[in-house]
């Protein structure tokens, strides 16, 4: 029986509340966010990240991630989806 192991590309769901959508982020780049989050001098840290947003797909009525769309992004403007 094979073992399914974790996929090292796992993405957390992030919303940009300036833009109002919702962006995939892959979940080791959460560890810039969290170094921005306790920095005292925000300006020491960067303040940008990288993600892909999510789209509406007409076929299944879904949201799906946009791959081919790899945009920077406000780490200010984010905050986590539930």
């Amino acid at each position: 029986m094979r073992l399914l192991k974790k996929q090292v590309d796992d993405f957390l769901i992030y919303e940009n509340v300036e833009l109002s959508i919702l962006v995939a982020i892959r979940m080791e780049d959460q560890k810039k966010i969290k170094k921005y989050w306790k920095s005292k001098d925000k300006s020491a840290v960067e303040a940008t990240i990288s993600g892909f947003p999510f789209i509406q797909t007409e076929e299944q009525e879904s949201l799906k991630i946009e791959f081919s769309k790899k945009q920077e992004y406000e780490i200010v403007n984010l905050k986590k989806f539930n």
